[in-house]
C-alpha cells in the first residue's frame, strides 16, 4: 500500500508487517524517516517535521540522513551516486516530480540534463529500490551509480551478518560486531563470486525466532559492491549496487539512460528464521520463475563419467536412473565439439559426432522413454583457445592490446557485450535447443574476467555492466522461444547465486562440494537468504572424491541432500543392488515431502555445529523434520528438537512410526529423533490430525 501526504511530499508504502518512509524538505532534500514496524501517515508526518539533532562542527546535517546520497555539496558520507562530465563532477540536483503506477512511487530529480528517479516498490514486506538515468544533455560518465542506500534507526552495538567462502566452501555464515567505519564486500570478479552473496542483514539482539533484523539483498549477477557504515554519530547506513570500483560504469551520451539492478530491503521482527521465511517468500512469489511448481529429482552423469562419455554409455546410466525413480537425466560437459578434456571445445555447440553420431536426438528420446526429462551441460560465455570459435573469432574475447591473454582452466570469456557475440550464442544455444527434445540446461561459468578489455569499443569499461545484461537478455529470449526448458546456473559451483539471475533461472548448483556433511553448513547458510525450492543438492558416491574422501552412509547422504532440490550424481554404474534398493526408497520418500520442502516455510531448529543439527519445513498442516547427527560424544545422550510453528491443541501423527503427538509436547519438550553415534540422520513426517 502506498499513501501520500496533502503536501505531496512525505511518501509511506506499507506491507503486512513493515512500513517505509521518505520526505522531501522545503530545500529539495530526500530524507529518510522510517523503516520498521507499521506505522500511520500521520505517525511518517510527524517524524517530518521533527528537528534535526544538532551537529559537531566539520560534520553535515544530512550525513546519515539522505534516502540517496550524491557526490556534491554538504556531504561527507560514501556517494551512492558520482557522476563526471568534461566540465565538472558531482551532482546538484532538485526535485522535479513524483508519479506514481500501480504500488510503485517514483520520485524525479533533475541536474540539467540529467534526470534521477528513485524507483520504491513494497513485495510483502519487501521494499524493492532502484534507478533510473536518463541523460538529455551532454555526454557524462557514471563512475557511480548505486540502486539504493538504507539508513537503518538509531540503536546501540549493530551486529552485522554476512555470507561468506570460496569454491567448494560458499556460502558460510559469519556474524560480527559492527565498527566505526566501512565494511565493504562484493565482487570485482565479473560475476557474484564464491567469496560472498550479495546480502547483509544487521541486529542488535536477534535470535533464530526473535527480535529486529534488517536484510539487504542485490540483484545482480556480474561485478558488484555492498558497504555498510557506521557513521561518526554511530548512524548507519548499506550502500550497494554494480560495480565493484568508482572507475566508471558507463558512458550516457545525450539519449541514453541506465537503470540500475534492484536492491531489495527487508524489517522482520521474528529474527533471524522469520526474516529468512519473509525472503523465501517474497522470491517464490515474485522472483522464482514458475516458482508454484516443484523441481523433478535429477541425475547428473559428470561424476560417473567425466568428459569420458558415449551415448551408450548415457543409456546404461539412464536406464539405472530411471529404476531408482529419477524425473530428469542430465549429460554433463564433454558431448560436444572436441571436447575430450578441458582442454578444447568450448565454444562449438554442436555434438560430437563420434559420440553422439545422430546428434542428441537418439539419446534424449531414449531417456524420455524411460520416463524421465532430458537435461544438457553448457558453458556459453567461454571459449577454448583450442575451438573453431576462437580459431575463427580470436578477437571475440576479452583482452587488452599488447597483453597477454591470461587462461583459466584452459579457457577464456567472450565478450558478451559484443553484439556479434549475443547473436552468435543466440543462433547456437536456440539450433541446439531445436535439435532435439531437451527439457534442461545447466548453464555454467567457470572462470572469473582477468584481462576485461575490449579493444575498438566505445567506452571499454562497460563491458562489465553490458556482459551481464546480455546474459539476461539471451536467458529471456530462450525462456520465451522454449518455455517448456528449465534452466540452472551454475558458476562452479555456487559463484552466481543472487536474485538478478534467480529470477531468470529455475535453480542453482549450490556447491560443487558435495560432501553431506560440508554441504549442512553450506545449506544453513544458503537458506538465510534463499529458499530451498532453489537449492539443488546431490547424492555423491563415498568416499567423497571431491574434496576430503569422507566417507558416509548412504542414508546420510541422502538425508542431506533432501534439504533443497534432490539430485545424485554417483556412478549409479558402480553401486549395489541394495544401494540401488536403499536409493529408490530414498526417492519416493523425497518425491512425497517435496512439497513440503520446496513450498514450506523453513524453521532452522540447530545449526549444524558439531553435534545434532535439524531443519522443520512446514506446509498446513504437514510437517517434514530433516535431523542429522555429526558425532555423539562420551556417550551422551541426542538431544530433543523442540519444534515450531504447531498447533498446540492439536495433535499430530508421526508417518514413520504411527506415533500420535500433542503439539503442546512437540513445542514445549520436544521429538526424540534416535540417532546415534556418527554422521547419522532422519527424516520425520508429522501430519496434524
Amino acid at each position: 500500500m502506498l499513501e501520500i501526504s496533502d503536501d505531496g511530499r512525505t511518501w509511506l508504502l506499507t506491507g503486512p508487517t513493515s512500513s517505509y518512509a521518505v520526505h522531501l524538505t522545503e530545500g529539495d532534500e530526500l530524507l529518510h524517516l522510517h523503516w520498521g514496524p507499521r506505522v500511520a501517515l500521520d505517525d511518517a508526518e510527524a517524524l517530518a517535521v521533527r528537528p534535526l539533532p544538532e551537529y559537531w562542527p566539520f560534520e553535515s546535517p544530512l550525513d546519515g540522513r539522505e534516502e540517496y546520497p550524491v557526490e556534491g555539496g554538504p556531504r561527507f558520507v560514501r556517494p551512492a551516486l558520482s557522476v563526471r562530465t568534461d566540465e565538472r563532477r558531482g551532482t546538484e540536483w532538485g526535485f522535479e516530480r513524483y508519479e506514481t503506477e500501480g504500488d510503485e512511487l517514483r520520485l524525479r530529480f533533475c541536474d540539467g540534463g540529467l534526470s534521477v528517479t528513485l524507483h520504491y516498490r513494497m513485495r510483502g514486506d519487501v521494499v524493492e529500490r532502484w534507478v533510473t538515468l536518463d541523460n538529455q544533455g551532454p555526454a557524462l560518465e557514471l563512475l557511480r551509480a548505486d540502486s539504493a542506500t538504507w539508513t537503518l534507526p538509531d540503536r546501540e552495538d549493530w551486529r552485522l551478518s554476512q555470507l561468506h567462502g570460496r569454491w567448494g566452501a560458499e556460502s558460510r555464515l559469519a556474524r560480527s560486531p559492527l565498527t566505526y567505519g566501512e565494511k565493504v564486500i562484493g565482487s570485482r570478479r565479473g560475476h557474484t563470486g564464491h567469496q560472498h552473496l550479495p546480502w547483509v542483514a544487521l541486529d542488535t539482539d536477534a535470535t533464530e525466532e526473535r527480535g529486529e533484523v534488517y536484510g539487504c539483498a542485490l540483484g545482480w549477477s556480474g561485478t558488484w559492491r555492498i558497504a555498510v557504515a557506521q557513521l561518526p554519530d554511530g548512524r548507519v547506513q548499506i550502500t550497494g549496487g554494480a560495480g565493484y570500483d568508482d572507475s566508471g560504469l558507463l558512458r550516457l551520451a545525450a539519449g541514453e539512460s541506465f537503470t540500475t539492478p534492484v536492491f531489495a530491503g527487508l524489517w522482520s521482527d521474528g529474527g533471524f528464521g522469520g526474516a529468512s521465511r519473509a525472503w523465501h517468500a517474497y522470491q517464490r512469489a515474485y522472483v522464482i520463475p514458475d516458482a508454484d511448481r516443484d523441481r523433478p529429482v535429477l541425475f547428473n552423469s559428470w561424476e560417473a563419467t567425466e568428459f569420458d562419455i558415449s551415448e551408450e554409455q548415457q543409456r546404461v546410466l539412464a536406464r539405472r536412473a530411471a529404476a531408482i525413480g529419477v524425473e530428469l537425466f542430465v549429460v554433463d560437459d564433454g558431448w560436444f565439439g572436441t571436447r575430450t578434456s578441458d582442454r578444447a571445445g568450448l565454444g562449438d555447440w554442436t555434438p560430437n559426432p563420434d559420440r553422439f553420431p545422430s546428434g542428441l536426438k537418439p539419446l534424449a528420446e531414449y531417456v524420455q522413454a524411460l520416463g524421465m526429462q532430458f537435461g544438457i551441460w553448457v558453458e556459453p560465455e567461454m571459449v577454448n583457445p583450442d575451438s573453431e570459435l576462437y580459431r575463427t573469432h580470436p578477437d571475440w574475447v576479452q583482452h587488452q592490446t599488447g597483453r597477454k591473454r591470461t587462461e583459466f582452466r584452459n579457457q577464456l570469456v567472450l565478450n558478451l557485450a559484443r553484439d556479434d557475440v549475443q547473436e552468435y550464442l543466440w543462433e547456437r544455444l536456440d539450433g541446439l535447443l531445436s535439435s532435439a527434445p531437451i527439457d534442461y540446461v545447466k548453464w555454467d561459468f567457470n572462470r572469473c574476467f582477468t584481462d576485461a578489455g575490449w579493444p575498438g569499443g566505445p567506452y571499454p569499461q562497460r563491458l562489465w555492466v553490458d556482459h551481464v545484461r546480455a546474459l539476461y537478455h539471451l536467458l529471456d529470449r530462450l525462456r520465451a522461444a522454449h518455455p517448456g526448458v528449465a534452466f540452472e546456473s551454475c558458476s562452479g559451483g555456487g559463484g552466481r547465486i543472487d536474485l538478478g539471475v534467480l529470477s531468470r533461472t529455475d535453480q542453482v548448483w549450490t556447491s560443487d562440494n558435495t560432501d553431506p556433511l560440508d554441504r549442512l553448513a553450506i545449506q544453513h547458510g544458503f537458506s538465510q537468504i534463499h529458499p530451498a525450492r532453489v537449492m539443488a543438492a546431490w547424492v555423491t558416491d563415498s568416499p567423497n572424491a571431491m574434496l576430503n574422501h569422507r566417507a558416509s552412509s548412504l542414508r546420510f547422504r541422502f538425508v542431506s541432500a533432501m534439504a533443497g532440490v534432490l539430485g545424485v550424481g554417483g556412478d549409479l554404474a558402480t553401486w549395489s543392488e541394495e544401494e540401488l534398493a536403499e536409493a529408490r526408497e530414498r526417492v519416493t520418500l523425497y518425491k512425497e515431502i517435496r512439497p513440503v520442502v520446496q513450498r514450506g516455510d523453513l524453521y532452522r531448529l540447530r545449526p549444524p555445529r558439531g553435534g545434532l543439527s535439524a531443519v522443520q519445513y512446514v506446509l498446513g498442516g504437514e510437517t517434514v523434520v530433516l535431523a542429522w547427527l555429526q558425532a555423539q560424544s562420551y556417550g551422551a545422550p541426542v538431544p530433543a528438537l523442540r519444534l515450531r510453528a504447531l498447533d498446540p491443541t492439536e495433535s499430530y501423527e508421526c508417518l514413520e512410526t504411527g506415533e500420535i503427538h500433542r503439539g503442546a509436547v512437540l513445542v514445549h519438550h520436544g521429538l526424540r529423533v534416535g540417532l546415534h553415534g556418527d554422521l547419522d540422520a532422519a527424516v520425520i513426517r508429522l501430519r496434524r490430525i
